[in-house]
């Protein structure tokens, strides 16, 4: 069941500016910063209301965030939706001729179970599936 909005990412050449806007311009707070070097990102974490706001730089050029940069440029990555028992969901979507891109979870960027919907069966959106 997806119970939720659990963030946007926004892929950008470099979070310092990022930041320029989206902290100090249009005044939300900045939860933290890490690097996850399995997945080649740099990411701050944004607080609006009850989500968030990912702002994700490559920390290499092989990186999908480095290729989606240089095709697309700068802008929103990806959508989270938060859902119970990610499992069944991953399954229950499969058999409704949804394309995944993870058939199986994995542990996410901060230590949560994520899987990933190919963007051509949404629309052209990639979606991300979050289990808290």
């Amino acid at each position: 069941m997806i119970k939720g909005l659990d963030h946007i990412a926004i892929a950008v050449n470099k979070i310092d500016e990022a930041l320029e806007i989206f902290e100090r311009q249009l005044g939300l707070k900045l939860e933290k910063t890490r690097v996850v070097e399995e997945h080649k990102l740099k990411i701050a974490i944004l607080r609006v209301g009850d989500t968030k706001i990912e702002l994700v730089e490559p920390t290499d050029a092989e990186s999908t965030v480095a290729k989606f940069l240089q095709k697309r440029g700068e802008g929103i990555h990806h959508i989270a939706l938060e859902v119970s028992d990610i499992e069944s969901h991953l399954k229950e979507l499969k058999e409704k001729g949804i394309a995944l891109i993870d058939e199986k979870p994995r542990l996410g960027a901060i230590a949560r179970k994520i899987a990933f919907l190919h963007p051509k069966s949404t629309k052209s959106v990639l979606i991300e599936l979050v289990e808290p």
